[in-house]
């Protein structure tokens, strides 16, 4: 997927197969939204910013890293939901097919709701940086930081429905209650988001 050119990238999502879906887009939200960041933060650099020089230059790593992990997370979630998609296709001719099916099933449900649980600690991470760069970044492209937080809650809100579909489906007590947790923190996200959305607005019509 990193590869890829981006109508080829658009053409799959349109196409009538199971992945990539919405999980890797997601992902991908994700990943602009800490490329934004890392803009913004490099636009901020220079003896005008050297205050914040040290903040500055670790936001720029972490939001490179960032950038990083969401793209791998997109690629992560389509090999999932393949797996998914395969497990829904084995035998059940036999009472013992059907056990082996059910528990593939769970197992890659599991497996299914990883990566947009990690996609929401992604878009977390983004938005504190974010909440971070916008008292000392670069006054011109300050509306890129809040491109960076809406890019971020659209990355949240949609990962927290693919964790959500999983979890009905998933026996193992204690992963399900890691994905509910995780989806359960969008709500502080989606908050958070709008406030430095709300910030830079009364900033640029002030």
């Amino acid at each position: 997927m990193r590869d890829e050119k981006i109508s080829d990238f658009l053409n799959r999502l349109a196409d009538r197969v199971p992945a990539p879906g919405g999980g890797a887009s997601a992902a991908l939200h994700a990943a602009q939204a800490a490329a934004l960041l890392g803009m913004v933060a490099r636009y901020s650099t220079g003896e005008k910013y050297d205050e914040h020089r040290e903040a500055i230059a670790r936001i720029i790593v972490e939001t490179d890293g960032l950038r990083a992990t969401a793209l791998r997370l997109a690629e992560e979630d389509e090999a999932a939901f393949t797996a998914v998609t395969e497990a829904y296709k084995l035998p059940r001719d036999t009472e013992e097919a059907k056990a082996a099916r059910s528990a593939a099933i769970a197992k890659a449900l599991v497996g299914a709701g990883r990566p947009p649980a990690e996609v929401i600690a992604a878009a977390l991470a983004v938005v504190g940086l974010a909440e971070e760069l916008l008292p000392i970044g670069n006054r011109n492209v300050i509306t890129d930081v809040a491109a960076a937080t809406e890019a971020a809650r659209a990355a949240a809100t949609t990962a927290r429905v693919n964790v959500e579909i999983n979890l009905g489906g998933i026996k193992d007590e204690r992963a399900r209650a890691e994905l509910a947790a995780a989806a359960a923190k969008v709500d502080d996200i989606t908050a958070r988001a709008e406030q430095v959305t709300a910030a830079v607005r009364r900033e640029i019509t002030a």
